[in-house]
């Protein structure tokens, strides 16, 4: 594979990585296991208990482990054609997964102060209106 391939690759292969990763962490279609991981994250008498679930609700340590199941999947390798590839592809990956989910954070947290603006500016000009 050439080494414009890889890159190619590299920022395709991201995209999938950080759309599971964030979906797990973040969607409202896992809250329920997702809470109950956090629970145990907080609440567990041991710490490797607590520091296994932590790793299942942060969208950063878990994107590590969507990265491998990926990499296994498309047996994707960088630079190097051997376990050194996986290597760095792997944190490649991570690196651009997060750097996909970061953007995403900051879009949606503009669009929902955007919506509060805007419900305040309604809700201003409903009550002028009602004044009037």
């Amino acid at each position: 594979m050439t080494i414009g391939t890889q890159i190619v690759w590299l920022f395709v292969l991201a995209i999938p990585i950080a759309c599971v990763s964030w979906t797990v962490t973040h969607e409202e279609i896992f809250r329920e296991p997702h809470e109950w991981c956090v629970r145990h994250s907080k609440n567990d008498r041991y710490i490797l208990s607590r520091k296994f679930f932590y790793l299942l609700t942060c969208e950063y340590c878990f994107s590590h482990y969507v990265t491998i199941a990926f990499l296994i999947i498309c047996d994707y390798k960088l630079l190097l054609n051997d376990w050194r590839g996986y290597i760095l592809a792997g944190f490649s990956l991570v690196f651009m997964a997060n750097v996909y989910m970061s953007l995403f954070a900051l879009l949606r947290q503009t669009i929902k102060k955007e919506k509060v603006e805007i419900e305040k500016i309604e809700s201003e000009s409903d009550n002028e209106n009602t004044i009037k």
